[in-house]
């Protein structure tokens, strides 16, 4: 018997990261501290991607790590930051995508205007 897996929501994730630093007695760090978390994350990542994509392969003494790694632990401070401030992830992405999709509704130029369609 298969059960289709539950995909977790902005919520179930802030929750989560929450309940494991609720652990512990330094809960959060500052948000100057996760900032500059978040850059090294970022600056993990950009490693990451040069070596994949850039002009700098890895030394061979290099650990071998990937991008999905990277990313998921720039989420994880990332939602940090967020639950350290109170700021609700999901509405915080609804409010951005809501912008792109008003204020920038013309700014790129769109699939069909260039007459490709999906068939």
């Amino acid at each position: 018997m298969t059960t289709a897996l539950k995909q977790k929501t902005m919520e179930d994730m802030q929750k989560q990261v929450d309940d494991y630093i609720g652990q512990f007695k330094e809960g959060y760090f500052s948000p100057l501290a996760l900032l500059a978390r978040m850059s090294e994350e970022v600056g993990e990542l950009a490693r990451e991607v040069n070596h994949v994509y850039g002009e700098k392969p890895k030394k061979s003494t290099e650990e071998k790590r990937s991008m999905e790694e990277e990313m998921g632990d720039v989420l994880f401070v990332l939602i940090c930051f967020a639950n350290s401030l109170h700021i609700d992830l999901e509405e915080a992405f609804d409010r951005v995508m809501n912008k792109f999709e008003t204020r920038d509704h013309d700014r790129w130029t769109r699939i069909e205007e260039e007459g490709v369609k999906d068939e």
